[in-house]
């Protein structure tokens, strides 16, 4: 029976269903209205950071081209080096055969596949599953749009603090940072860093749930992926006590996801080796990694002072001072709750643990908030006089990052 013959047989369902859509028309107006207008911004906020995401990305294509040339001089593989050096190997292995793989060395060192965090193998195993690409090149694919995506994100947080032509300085000084080279790897720290700002991003315009829910992709990508929940977690608790615990659902929600993602993947690990809270940590003790308030690092100095060592040692040991000099720089500026928690936490997590001294800069990758300080001067001082310091940074960076994948022995 058609509506029309239902309609007439029962007129008031007809009159109660017209009324039903009458009502439903300005909702959907509405929605719809709502949905173009979030279009309508998201272009304009990509279209107002193209600057800064063309002058990254010509930072990056260059750094790469440099190594490439050198890397061909002396005959090997650029794309074996971006795709296969140290940590991606661990990486391409868990994404095609799962977690499980265990090396011991002498002194009772037991490197586990269980140290590294799911969600960037996870996603080289989605993307070979649908791209007719291996491990490596997938790896490469997801680190080169997670770089893209993170600098995006690192402007509109910029953009947001201090306006556009700083947010555009921030931007470039991330992709000329003397480690800056990892972004253009198999690695996790462009993945962790694009979800790092976006969650600050949210937090900065109140998106509760969008901040909750990149802080529990960050906790699934990084061991340091702890800094985002812990920011978003406490900017939330703070407004909750300014609100007298008024505050609206999704400023709870926010809080409460968090942290979940980190926290899944540490229990989850803690429970398949048999110890639920302490199995993790010691899987990375196993690594030789442990939190020590910075012991670990304080011997590795004193180990630099008497004896000879790669160039890797004190280039580490500069990038973690000139980080800490810049972190009382942007604590003296009064930035907000958010930034300020990422920054230190990030800090604290890389100066106060110890093994793998050599990588630390390496993990500082994630902390842009540092550049704040030095965007801002870089804005403020003369055309030539930025120009000089920014030229100076892209040499050291495409030069000490050609030198960490071709000639140095450490690990990266």
């Amino acid at each position: 029976m058609s509506y029309l013959a239902r309609a007439r047989r029962c007129p008031l369902s007809a009159d109660l269903s017209a009324d039903t859509l009458d009502t439903l028309k300005p909702a959907r107006a509405r929605w719809s209205a709502a949905r173009a207008d979030a279009t309508s911004r998201t272009r304009a906020a990509l279209h107002r950071a193209l600057p800064a995401l063309g002058l990254f990305a010509a930072a990056r294509l260059a750094g790469m081209a440099f190594m490439a040339l050198w890397a061909w001089h002396i005959g090997r593989s650029p794309r074996a080096l971006l795709a296969y050096s140290w940590d991606s190997r661990w990486y391409a292995h868990i994404a095609a055969h799962g977690y499980g793989r265990t090396l011991r060395f002498p002194g009772g060192i037991v490197q586990s596949d269980l140290a590294f965090f799911p969600l960037y193998p996870g996603l080289i195993r989605a993307v070979t599953g649908v791209l007719p690409v291996t491990g490596g090149t997938a790896g490469l694919l997801l680190s080169w749009s997670a770089a893209g995506a993170a600098a995006w994100g690192i402007y509109l947080v910029g953009e947001r603090l201090h306006g556009r032509t700083t947010a555009t300085l921030l931007v470039l000084l991330w992709g000329l940072l003397p480690h800056s080279i990892v972004l253009s790897m198999a690695y996790t720290e462009p993945l962790l860093t694009a979800f790092a700002a976006f969650s600050l991003y949210a937090v900065l315009t109140r998106r509760w749930l969008w901040a909750g829910g990149l802080a529990v992709l960050a906790g699934l990508s990084r061991p340091s992926g702890i800094a985002v929940a812990a920011a978003v977690s406490l900017t939330a608790a703070y407004e909750l006590v300014r609100l007298r615990g008024r505050g609206p659902w999704r400023l709870w929600a926010g809080a409460a996801v968090a942290p979940l993602g980190w926290a899944a993947y540490v229990l989850w690990v803690g429970v398949r080796v048999g110890d639920p809270l302490g199995g993790y940590f010691a899987v990375q003790r196993g690594w030789s990694s442990r939190f020590d308030l910075g012991a670990g690092s304080l011997g590795v100095v004193q180990d630099l002072v008497t004896r000879r060592a790669d160039l890797g040692f004190p280039v580490a040991l500069l990038v973690v001072g000139v980080a800490v000099v810049l972190f009382a720089l942007l604590a003296l500026a009064g930035p907000p709750l958010p930034v300020l928690v990422y920054s230190t936490i990030l800090l604290l997590i890389t100066v106060g643990g110890s093994g793998f001294f050599e990588s630390k800069p390496r993990f500082l990758l994630p902390a842009f908030p540092l550049l704040l300080p030095l965007a801002v001067a870089l804005r403020k001082a003369r055309p030539r006089a930025a120009i000089v310091v920014i030229t100076a940074l892209a040499g050291l960076s495409f030069c000490y990052g050609t030198y960490l994948l071709t000639l140095a022995s450490m690990a990266l």
